[in-house]
């Protein structure tokens, strides 16, 4: 079991402090995520769907308008950009102090969604590498940015799951590499993904998981998002409708392992999972 370790960020001129792990809610702006009940194509579904997502707890809000699953379609920036701001006008409506991250690998977009739109957080799937204006993007904005390990494009990453010095060697060696051309570029509130089911296998997943403690010699805090994922549903020969017990168990690993911010579709349940952690461990207060 790893220790709990508080980190400050600066969201919107804000101090904040994760003194206790953060439940990040997903709001899928998008008629094709890969897990059905995630999709909120239309305002009222966007409404519903974040309304919930703040009476079950969220401390985040993440809005993605582009599915990042194998085979799903392409999406044009236009497209994406009027999708997210849509979601964010939405979700401002409804909180004002919410913060909310928007998951986007494309520099101009995510510009947008922070000086037009009020957007307080990058989460960028690609960690840079799907867009080289990225990282002086997010330095120009001071805002934090979430580096997630992947690579290639979501069409090509499952052909790239060789790591000939273990894969958490290889994931924890090409994030500090990030890291260190984030702080180059002049950005000082980093999160890291280790990137599930992002150029890893199933296996690769697990260990991965059962490394978590490794991920803390970046010292920054961890975010994971392991939510009803194909390591679940295809390890149980089920499906993503049917794995909320099987994310229950891995989010639940992963805050003995230390990690800040848990990635989810189900905010309810992943608040439970921190509070039970919390009078188990006693590294934190809930």
């Amino acid at each position: 079991m790893a220790k709990f370790k508080t980190f400050s960020i600066n969201i919107h001129g804000r101090l904040t402090t994760i003194s206790r792990p953060w439940v990040m809610g997903i709001l899928n702006v998008t008629p094709d995520s890969f897990y059905a009940g995630s999709r909120t194509p239309c305002n009222n579904t966007i409404a519903a769907r974040a309304r919930r997502l703040l009476d079950e707890g969220a401390d985040i809000i993440d809005i993605g308008g582009y599915s990042s699953r194998p085979g799903a379609d392409d999406v044009t920036a236009t497209e994406e950009y009027d999708r997210l701001k849509r979601g964010i006008g939405i979700v401002r409506q409804l909180s004002a102090d919410i913060p909310i991250s928007v998951d986007t690998f494309r520099a101009d977009v995510a510009r947008r969604c922070v000086e037009c739109d009020g957007a307080d957080i990058i989460n960028d799937i690609s960690g840079g590498d799907l867009d080289a204006d990225m990282f002086s993007t997010v330095a120009g904005l001071h805002v934090p940015y979430i580096v997630m390990h992947m690579r290639g494009t979501p069409a090509t990453m499952q052909q790239q799951c060789d790591y000939p010095h273990g894969v958490t060697t290889g994931v924890i060696a090409e994030l500090g590499c990030k890291i260190d051309r984030l702080r180059q570029s002049g950005v000082c509130d980093i999160i890291v993904d280790p990137g599930f089911g992002f150029s890893k296998t199933i296996s690769q997943n697990y260990e991965l998981l059962n490394d978590m403690a490794e991920f803390h010699i970046l010292d920054l805090p961890l975010l994971i998002g392991v939510s009803r994922k194909s390591m679940i549903y295809k390890l149980l020969d089920t499906c993503p409708a049917e794995s909320l017990n099987g994310t229950t168990v891995l989010n639940t690993i992963a805050l003995l392992g230390g990690v800040h911010i848990l990635r989810v579709h189900d905010v309810a349940q992943a608040v439970e999972t921190v509070k039970i952690v919390s009078a188990l461990t006693k590294n934190y207060e809930y």
